[in-house]
């Protein structure tokens, strides 16, 4: 087996830090089988002579080349950003993404680079993923794809997003399984102390930094689901609340939310317990009470269809000490 020519595609404002994380695994993977296996063949391309990334690194690239696999990073999508400008800036990255994918060789994407291939059209009817907090905006640029939240990497027919960030770890090691085999991708995983384990972005989901959809009413519906989460869900009593009828409560909130009030109320719930879970020592059963559950099945039941993950197992990840230390390690 040859060595696996990989390119990263450096571009203005790019994460470096997603330039080189995939490398720098690749390189540890390729230690870890040793000299006597195929290893990796790593470059950090650019269609540009000069590439200055995030916080002002400048970036030692080489022509674009053919590659098996063409990583495209992501850049810092902050608000007030001109998404269309800045895209539209990237063509000559863009016409190499849309080269590479003609040949037939593979394209991967970390966190928000999925935008860069939408804009090359390779994610038209195909499964994606991105960070959750920016899927809407890919969904609402590229709606022939299917956009997913769920899974940390997709991959559809030599195409693959990943989730934020991280997750070009998750697509690391995935690639080293691939090419060098399960057992060199746990060690590098355990060298690393990268979690080689994750299937899903469900349990990292944070819904307060989520723009919330809906008018003023709507709001006054969410405020008031927030202020009775141990309540049963009542929609008689909800609509006498607010002065109108279950039909028109339910209409209304639909219209203005894209969901329906229980929704709503279930994930809110579900983000109450989580803070619960990451920072009390309460039982499951007194949190699940807490929320409005009095069988603690159902509410694990329906905590796992949020999350991913069953309560116990979600504390066990997730749990931190509540309690902010005085000072920091002395230095």
């Amino acid at each position: 087996m040859s060595a696996l020519r990989v390119g990263v595609l450096a571009y203005p404002g790019c994460f470096a830090s997603e330039v080189f994380g995939v490398p720098d695994l690749l390189t540890m993977a390729a230690h870890v089988a040793g000299p006597d296996r195929a290893g990796y063949e790593v470059s950090i391309v650019s269609p540009r002579r000069r590439v200055v990334a995030s916080g002002g690194v400048a970036l030692a690239v080489a022509p674009v080349r053919e590659v098996d696999v063409l990583v495209v990073p992501g850049f810092e999508l902050h608000p007030g950003l001109d998404v269309d400008a800045m895209l539209a800036s990237l063509s000559p990255e863009i016409a190499a993404i849309r080269s590479h994918a003609a040949r037939g060789d593979a394209v991967v994407s970390i966190c928000v680079g999925a935008f860069l291939l939408a804009e090359a059209g390779l994610l038209d009817r195909r499964r994606a993923t991105t960070a959750w907090l920016f899927a809407d905006e890919l969904a609402r640029r590229c709606p022939d794809a299917d956009v997913g939240t769920d899974h940390i990497v997709v991959t559809d027919t030599g195409v693959t997003t990943t989730a934020a960030f991280s997750a070009m770890y998750d697509f690391a090691l995935e690639l080293i399984r691939r090419h060098s085999g399960a057992g060199v991708a746990r060690t590098t995983a355990r060298m690393a102390l990268v979690d080689d384990a994750r299937a899903s972005q469900s349990p990292y989901v944070d819904t307060r930094v989520l723009p919330q959809p809906g008018d003023e009413f709507s709001r006054r519906v969410m405020r008031w689901l927030d202020q009775n989460l141990a309540s049963r869900y009542d929609l008689a009593a909800l609509s006498a609340a607010f002065n109108v009828s279950p039909r028109t409560l339910l209409r209304r909130f639909a219209r203005e939310t894209g969901r329906s009030p229980l929704d709503y109320l279930q994930s809110s719930r579900v983000r109450r317990a989580r803070h619960l879970l990451e920072t009390t020592d309460r039982s499951i059963a007194s949190i699940s009470a807490t929320v409005g559950y009095r069988d603690a099945g159902t509410f694990a039941a329906l905590f796992a269809r949020h999350t991913g993950k069953r309560p116990r197992d979600y504390r066990t990840t997730f749990r931190r000490d509540a309690r902010v230390p005085e000072r920091g390690p002395d230095v």
